[in-house]
């Protein structure tokens, strides 16, 4: 496990990404005390694939449903009510009642 300082973490990007690639983590610090660690994301969060299998499996055992994207008609049928008025005029009313 590597640690690095936040200024030299953003100087060396690039290689202590490279070391969490390879499987390594990183110890963030900010004047020596640790605040964060990266670590290598595991399989199931870097392949789709398993995702998309997952989702598979619990759909086909009932467990969800997966949605068909987009509104349902109904939700678009209504149209916002309309406002009568003025809320400009309104307020100049009401201000000039209040003189």
């Amino acid at each position: 496990m590597k640690r690095a300082r936040i200024a030299a973490l953003k100087n060396n990007l690039s290689r202590y990404l490279d070391h969490v690639r390879a499987g390594g983590s990183v110890v963030v610090l900010d004047r020596d005390q640790p605040i964060a660690q990266i670590i290598p994301l595991g399989p199931a969060v870097r392949d789709r694939a398993a995702n998309e299998d997952r989702l598979l499996r619990l759909e086909r055992r009932g467990l969800i449903r997966r949605g068909a994207g987009g509104l349902p008609p109904w939700l678009g049928r209504r149209r916002p009510p309309r406002l009568r008025g003025s809320a400009l005029r309104d307020l100049r009313n009401e201000r000039a009642s209040a003189w």
